[in-house]
């Protein structure tokens, strides 16, 4: 990692910071490239057996989608703008490091696909945990021109993000708790992974500590990413689900809900003033 003078605090992106960027990505796509259009051949292509359809698919949808973080994070500007996501992307990898410990049997140990996967997952953790600290180093105070959340549109994020937090914890803490009314058919590994993905929802409790709205604009891209590709996945797996369990339609709501959301908030704050120098009615999104 570069050295840091303690005195220097112009936000810039550090370049292990870049370069562990420009790492991660070919895996992330990789993973995505046999996960989403191919879900049903897992047992011949991935480091595990998946079944049913839906819980791989969901999963390259968080991969794409931190695919395209890392790809902005190479050439981001400034440190804000990734800061959360980093935060959010330590959490996703730990627990899957551990679920990866706790599940050793469940794996395909003699296949490349599993050492790729124990291999990125019991080091990044500690490399993205790494970056993090290094570049908070150089982090600067928002400043008094920053566009900020209004303190609806800052609790709505914050108390989402929060909620996604909880429902993965609990679904990683206690799989059998959860698998007898999910949606779609899980075991006690598929429902601590579709937990760690939940978790990179947590992301959104950043805005509680630093509301400009920089620092939410790249994970609200990449939240609708994810978003778009599960509902999709949705359609394609609807044979899957369990219709008479109420959760399959509170889910479906609840994705439906934050897509709506999201747009809103991008239309509303792009077009009051996307850039760090506010206009004249950013005024009035200080109480939306």
């Amino acid at each position: 990692m570069e050295p840091v003078a303690p005195s220097e605090h112009d936000d810039r992106v550090l370049t292990y910071t870049r370069g562990l960027a420009v790492f991660i990505t070919p895996f992330l796509l990789l993973a995505f490239a046999v996960l989403y259009p191919v879900p049903d051949d897992t047992a011949r292509l991935f480091a595990w057996t998946i079944h049913p359809t839906m819980t791989p698919m969901v999963l390259a949808s968080a991969y794409l989608g931190g695919a395209y973080f890392f790809i902005r994070a190479a050439w981001a500007k400034r440190w804000n703008t990734l800061r959360i996501g980093f935060a959010a992307v330590t959490l996703f990898a730990s627990l899957l490091g551990i679920a990866t410990i706790v599940h050793w049997d469940r794996f395909n140990h003699g296949h490349v696909a599993f050492w790729l996967w124990a291999g990125l997952y019991f080091v990044a953790p500690f490399l993205v945990l790494g970056a993090w600290l290094t570049n908070q180093r150089v982090s600067a105070k928002p400043t008094a021109q920053e566009l900020r959340l209004g303190q609806v549109s800052r609790a709505v994020v914050g108390g989402v993000g929060l909620l996604a937090l909880l429902q993965g914890l609990a679904m990683f803490v206690a799989p059998q708790q959860f698998i007898g009314i999910w949606p779609w058919t899980l075991t006690p590994l598929t429902c601590r992974v579709v937990a760690a993905v939940f978790c990179l929802g947590s992301a959104g409790i950043g805005v509680l500590v630093d509301p400009r709205w920089t620092s939410l604009r790249l994970m609200l891209q990449v939240e609708v990413i994810m978003v778009v590709l599960i509902l999709v996945a949705a359609a394609r797996a609807h044979s899957e689900f369990d219709t008479s369990r109420p959760l399959t339609w509170l889910l479906l709501l609840g994705f439906l809900g934050v897509l709506a959301g999201s747009t809103y908030l991008w239309l509303l704050y792009e077009r009051g003033g996307g850039s760090t120098t506010p206009k004249p009615a950013t005024a009035s999104l200080s109480s939306t």
